[in-house]
């Protein structure tokens, strides 16, 4: 399906992706603590209404 070429290409492009992104990341925390302060909230809010309608299709069924 895929030659050892392409295999070793994907996981070199995948360990330089990865690579980048934590570098950009370290980059950016300070801004990113600055700037979005609440917004953990916001992402447990959205887990939440996600896990009630898990429950709610479950305990319809």
């Amino acid at each position: 399906m895929f030659s050892t070429g392409q295999y070793i290409f994907a996981a070199l492009f995948f360990i330089a992706f990865v690579i980048a992104m934590i570098f950009t990341y370290r980059k950016d925390a300070k801004l990113h603590k600055k700037n979005y302060k609440g917004s953990i909230f916001i992402l447990l809010g959205f887990i939440a209404f996600i896990v009630f309608l898990f429950i709610l299709k479950t305990q319809l069924n």
